[in-house]
């Protein structure tokens, strides 16, 4: 009883020395989550529609597709977030003129950086795409679906960009309403397209790539103007030219850019060639692997939205060189996310039998991904504090030393395990999706090792 007690005690001071900054938190957390969210469900949306509407082949092709696609996509984000936690130093030091010469450059470096990644698309996946020992009959459904997601790049970096600006001001709730509304357009006009209605041929998983595109192009436009034309960001925006760059602030912003869009690459690309590694088992593995993947992605989303807010609260606070509620407002962010991700990972254990009917109807599809949820399950606790960690270190300015640790966890640890007890030891799904885990464990302890040493030599005025 006197150890009950105990615990309640710590867990009662620790609240209350941390409530300030979880309320503080949450606050710009969730607009942040919801409009992060967006990006997932859209892929989410397409898995859905697809796998009630296409069938398991096109569902497989649905997911070749977003995992070549979200290599692509995170690149291209990981770049734009390069602004976000430059914008929240300079505002923190109410350098206000600066904040509009870094939306300049960082407009002009998304959009070529969105370019180069559609050529990246055209000319290089879209050709190796029949290489990699997928069923041809996946392939042929994927190329076209595939194609339209390639050319929604260019609208969706020219989105990104205006929405890490607002963000970084701390304006994180135009973006979420933004998102919210896209994403119900991308479900009206996925279901249209795809099953042919209102006169409209039945295009099948084509359709939502179109449908997609479509979204993405309205939700620039939109973003674009809110931030130009709103008066919230006059102060801010005086200094913005469209066609202003220059090479210190360029190299500013894509000197913490490339080492995130790295950092992203190498979690997102160990899934990627997870899902190549699972294609060579089965197109049936290939599709339970997409429904199991896709909902620890919306997790993982979530998660991330919550390290957008601690990047912004570091970059912030360490503008204003206030170090003591810098730590103590990250440290508040690890325990949020570690309460979220047991909420999810009990979801994920309890109803892994339940949810993978959202997206099939495929009792062989929903038997592998019942299994995989399971693990996923225990995953989601790493998954969640590796990504506040990079969050945290990313509103320092320290992008490099974390790089290396992504690179570390997924491509030495996290793959090569997968590869040995899925292929070798002959474990199937389960036994890469075992590789997967033990390399978000490791990230997740690194990162946060560097985290207590760079906050402890702050706090010390070292």
């Amino acid at each position: 009883m006197a150890k009950n007690t105990t615990f309640v005690g710590m867990l009662t001071r620790l609240y209350t020395k941390y409530k300030p900054y979880y309320s503080d938190n949450l606050r710009l957390a969730m607009p942040i989550v919801v409009s992060q969210l967006g990006h997932t469900l859209v892929h989410l949306a397409d898995s859905v529609i697809v796998g009630h509407f296409a069938g398991t082949i096109q569902l497989a092709a649905v997911s070749l597709v977003n995992s070549l696609f979200m290599l692509i996509l995170v690149l291209g984000m990981g770049i734009a977030y390069g602004l976000t936690p430059l914008i929240a130093q300079e505002n923190g030091k109410k350098n206000y003129s600066e904040c509009g010469k870094l939306l300049s450059n960082s407009l002009i470096i998304n959009f070529l950086t969105s370019l180069l990644l559609y050529i990246f698309v055209h000319l290089g996946t879209l050709l190796v795409i029949d290489h990699i020992g997928q069923s041809p009959e996946v392939v042929a459904y994927a190329k076209p679906y595939l194609g339209y997601l390639g050319v929604s790049i260019i609208p969706l970096m020219i989105f990104q960009t205006f929405k890490q600006f607002a963000e970084g001001l701390g304006f994180t709730k135009q973006a979420m309403f933004i998102s919210i509304w896209g994403n119900l357009l991308n479900v009206i006009l996925g279901i249209i397209f795809v099953k042919g209605m209102f006169g409209i041929a039945p295009m099948g998983v084509k359709g939502v790539g179109l449908s997609t595109l479509i979204d993405r192009v309205l939700m620039a436009t939109v973003m674009s103007i809110y931030v130009l034309r709103s008066k919230d960001f006059r102060a801010y925006t005086k200094d913005f030219r469209i066609t202003f760059i220059d090479k210190i602030r360029s190299r500013k912003i894509v000197k913490i850019g490339a080492p995130v869009a790295l950092q992203y690459s190498f979690e997102i690309s160990a899934f990627s060639g997870a899902a190549i590694l699972i294609g060579t088992i089965g197109a049936i593995e290939q599709a339970a692997h997409q429904v199991a993947i896709n909902l620890a992605a919306v997790t993982y989303m979530m998660a991330s939205g919550i390290a957008s807010a601690a990047t912004i609260k570091t970059g912030n606070n360490f503008g204003k060189r206030n170090f003591t509620d810098l730590r103590n407002s990250a440290i508040a962010s690890y325990h949020v996310i570690l309460l979220f991700m047991t909420a999810t990972a009990i979801l994920f254990i309890l109803a892994n039998n339940i949810l993978p009917y959202i997206y099939t109807e495929d009792t062989a599809v929903i038997n592998i991904a019942a299994q995989l949820l399971i693990i996923a399950g225990f995953f989601q606790l790493f998954d969640g504090t590796q990504v506040v960690g990079l969050g945290v270190l990313r509103g320092l300015g320290d992008v490099n030393f974390p790089t290396f640790i992504t690179f570390i966890a997924y491509w030495i640890i996290g793959i090569p395990l997968g590869y040995v007890l899925g292929i070798v030891l002959g474990l199937g799904v389960n036994g890469i999706w075992y590789g997967l885990t033990i390399g978000l464990l490791s990230a997740s302890i690194l990162l946060f090792f560097r985290f207590q040493k760079r906050t402890k030599v702050l706090m010390n005025g070292l």
